[in-house]
């Protein structure tokens, strides 16, 4: 797609999807020494879901 889009319109469905999926895969490097507090509480929730997530995936494999 082109990145002079216009910011302004409604997106469809499949560019929702589009623009989130290749957010999901950006890469972002944190730095401990700029975290703030805010950082730090939202790296550990993120932990934790991703601890939630893998433990429903093992559960499913092994009923």
């Amino acid at each position: 797609m082109s990145s002079n889009r216009r910011k302004d319109r409604v997106l469809k469905k499949s560019e929702k999807m589009s623009e989130l999926t290749s957010a999901k895969n950006e890469d972002v490097e944190f730095s401990g020494t700029l975290a703030d507090q805010d950082d730090i509480e939202a790296l550990n929730r993120s932990a934790a879901a991703d601890e939630r997530q893998t433990k429903k995936l093992d559960d499913f494999r092994y009923e």
